[in-house]
């Protein structure tokens, strides 16, 4: 029989497991306080050392916060917290992995401004209109990106779904649209993506979904085809 004593990564995941339950479960709830440190760790039967990095870890992962001079807390567990890791995952992607995350990102924002075709209020609308005006009348990347965040943001959003909005968030990498509203400018392409934003919009206007998921679908799709442009170069 092996005596190895298991790997303090080991010990660690299983404490975040354990924690993770305790919320599941009802056992802790958002917004509440955790026991201390060394409580928890004899709850749990593990070190308290292998305790202080699991709680560093969920720390990070958005579950738990540390308020200074108060303890430790369970979030609200919004999905904006918990997923805001994907967007250092965009931030950060190159290559084959970053038009992996392209694909998904059509097929949610498709998915999600075919819902927004069907829920968006007449605010969020003029809030899409806006943008979408702003966009047509400066030619500064910076400020066409900034509209652009703002305008899919907006549709993702009016969809209803808060967790479908903190992921495409999180894939709507800033760092990479200047990347790619730069490689338009250069390629004289602004008027092209100009139409696509208008497409998307009018089927808002128009509130047909089926349009909505096609018009979407179709501007992440040249953006896509943008990319592996780039890189077979």
């Amino acid at each position: 029989m092996d005596q190895t004593a298991p790997q303090k990564g080991t010990v660690t995941q299983r404490a975040i497991d354990q924690v993770k339950a305790m919320i599941g479960e009802g056992r802790l709830e958002p917004g509440e306080r955790l026991p201390t440190e060394r409580d928890l760790a004899t709850q749990l039967g593990i070190s308290r050392s292998s305790m202080r990095e699991a709680i560093r870890a969920l720390t990070v992962m958005g579950v738990l916060e540390a308020r200074h001079g108060s303890g430790i807390y369970v979030t609200q567990l919004e999905a904006g917290d918990l997923l805001e890791t994907f967007g250092v995952v965009a931030d950060l992607s190159r290559g084959p992995q970053l038009v992996e995350l392209l694909e998904v990102r059509r097929v949610l924002e498709s998915t999600a401004t075919a819902l927004a075709a069907a829920r968006i209020t007449p605010d969020q609308l003029a809030d899409v209109e806006k943008h979408l005006e702003a966009m047509n009348a400066t030619e500064d990347p910076e400020e066409i990106l900034s509209h652009d965040l703002e305008f899919h943001r907006t549709i993702a959003f009016a969809a209803g779904n808060d967790t479908m909005a903190a992921i495409l968030d999180g894939l709507s990498s800033r760092t990479f649209r200047a990347r790619v509203w730069r490689g338009y400018q250069e390629e004289g392409a602004f008027e092209r993506t100009r139409r696509e934003h208008a497409r998307i919009h009018g089927a808002l206007v128009a509130r047909d979904p089926e349009a909505a998921k096609a018009a979407a679908a179709a501007h992440v799709g040249e953006v896509e085809s943008w990319l592996r442009a780039q890189l077979d170069e």
